[in-house]
């Protein structure tokens, strides 16, 4: 039987719901085998002021986009009242688009209020002494942004150590960096337990939203995970994995059920993390954090990152209900399988594997080999800003020129602070009998390239001044990365000896000039 569809009038719907003006309204009503599914309609009057509103609202967020675009160009900061219209915009589109404003024109609307906070970075700037507070009644009524980054970086960093009898050292280092919060976390165990002291645990957690469940997860998961069984003398590889898989499952059970019972936040997690047992070595990652395995100077294995728009995890998301906008689910989350974000897990007859967002974690083994060297576990603060095969590149590098893996691992946070990374930042290496060691040829090739680079930026800032001009850091940063400097370090370039280069730059420059503080120093360690 084909449905029929027809419109009718409602005099009654009209007279209680339309605008002043506005001609009656009407519903659209089907009929499919004896039911009836009816949707109000607007009259006329109604539908041509919802379109001028919609072209309203779509000519501001286009031109502040480009407003927006041309602002970045120049320096971060405008005045009290462009910012104050700005948000103003903001706020009335809001308020539109809880109405008949189509999906799309909302989603435009999102995204333009998340480029404005970046833009401004932190909300209303604070009053100054003597400033006259033009419109105190106008400046209430406008929303203040908060901006999920900092004016400057935070720039200390935690780090620690361990290693184990059995062949197993480890460091880590983490960073707050440009975000308004530090919401990773991680758990390094190089001995996992009295029961099972041969066996290493070491993962990275990266928070969103909050940090509950990341802290959560890195005191808990482990403990779920062996509750299982799974993990015995024997080693069953598929018992293992199916362990962890349970584990994982079993812990975001039990955080919904706290969530509900105790009021946390609505935060969610991503998990990448490694089990190491005599004979395998087991990569476990939920999320977009990543890990890898450098063999023999190679990168042999790395997980995958759990993205949205990938195809198999874009189909899930479809099925239960979802949609992919703009590499988000929903047009909101960035990951599309993480622990915790339970707004995602709201379907009750569907599994945990099934909802939006799913706990489940991708878990594959490989053999323990004499050749392997180092594993590397970090979140996508770090991955934002390099590369797999340039990450192993330059770990190697240092480990032949470093004696201590928690510089190492610092002077990895700061390569990716200097590339441009905005997140966290957090990383574990995680060294076999295999790894490189420090050697007298590489120590020698490092102080030579030192010298090299000291006497380049002399030479740099000595045409500087033949012209006239003084010294800037920036132009001596950016003639050193279009050089051929021989011997920088692989993977890191010249932005990875910034400290070195900053170092020559004050000696030389500070004959001509007070050489102002750097926003971005060297590494700070709170150890």
């Amino acid at each position: 039987m084909r449905p029929r569809v027809f419109l009718r009038r409602d005099p009654a719907w009209s007279t209680a719901n339309r605008h002043p003006g506005a001609s009656p309204g009407r519903t659209c009503c089907i009929h499919v085998e004896g039911r009836s599914f009816c949707q109000e309609y607007p009259g006329r009057e109604t539908r041509r002021r919802t379109q001028v509103q919609e072209l309203r609202i779509q000519a501001e967020a286009l031109d502040l986009l480009r407003k927006t675009r041309r602002s970045q160009l120049r320096e971060r900061g405008t005045s009290r009242r462009f910012r104050q219209r700005i948000q103003g915009t903001m706020r009335m589109a809001r308020r539109a688009s809880t109405g008949t404003v189509p999906s799309f024109l909302q989603q435009l609307v999102r995204e333009t209020e998340k480029m404005v906070t970046f833009f401004f970075k932190g909300g209303q700037r604070e009053k100054r002494d003597g400033e006259d507070s033009e419109s105190e009644d106008e400046s209430d009524d406008v929303e203040e942004i908060i901006s999920p980054y900092l004016e400057r970086p935070v720039l200390q960093k935690g780090t620690a150590e361990g290693d184990s009898k059995y062949g197993v050292s480890s460091a880590m280092a983490s960073m707050q960096g440009w975000r308004a919060q530090m919401e990773d976390t991680h758990t390094c165990m190089p001995e996992m337990s009295e029961g099972h002291p041969d066996w290493s645990y070491f993962a990275v957690f990266d928070g969103h939203a909050g940090t509950t469940v990341a802290q959560y997860c890195s005191t808990h998961l482990l403990d779920h995970i062996l509750a299982t069984g799974a993990i015995t003398a024997e080693e069953n590889v598929e018992q293992v994995k199916e362990g962890i898989r349970d584990g994982f499952l079993a812990i975001d059970r039990h955080m919904h059920n706290l969530s509900q019972s105790e009021g946390w936040d609505r935060s969610g997690s991503t998990a990448a993390s490694v089990i190491i047992s005599p004979n395998n070595i087991y990569f476990i990652n939920c999320g977009d954090s990543r890990t890898f395995l450098c063999r023999d100077g190679q990168v042999v294995f790395h997980t995958e990152d759990h993205k949205p728009c990938n195809p198999r995890e874009k189909e899930r998301i479809q099925n239960a209900g979802g949609s992919v906008t703009l590499q988000r689910v929903n047009g909101s989350l960035a990951v599309s399988r993480a622990l915790g974000d339970f707004a995602f897990k709201e379907v009750e007859w569907r599994t945990q594997t099934e909802q939006l967002v799913s706990p489940e974690p991708e878990v594959y083994e490989l053999e323990r080999s004499p050749q392997d060297e180092f594993l590397v576990v970090a979140c996508d603060g770090v991955w934002d800003a390099i590369s797999n095969e340039e990450l192993c590149a330059f770990v190697r590098n240092r480990l032949q020129v470093c004696d201590d893996l928690r510089d190492v691992c610092t002077q990895v946070i700061d390569l990716c602070l200097y590339k441009g990374s905005l997140d966290n930042m957090s990383i574990i290496i995680i060294c076999f009998s295999g790894a490189p060691q420090v050697t007298p040829e590489a120590l020698q090739q490092e102080a030579d390239l030192e010298r090299r680079l000291d006497l380049k930026v002399d030479e740099i800032i000595q045409v500087i001044r033949s012209k006239g001009e003084d010294p800037d850091l920036l132009y001596v940063m950016k003639f050193l990365a279009s050089e051929n400097v021989p011997g920088l370090p692989p993977g890191g370039g010249v932005t990875s000896k910034r400290d070195c280069v900053i170092a020559a730059y004050q000696k030389y420059a500070a004959a001509c000039r007070t050489v102002e503080p750097m926003d971005i120093g060297g590494s700070e360690d709170s150890n």
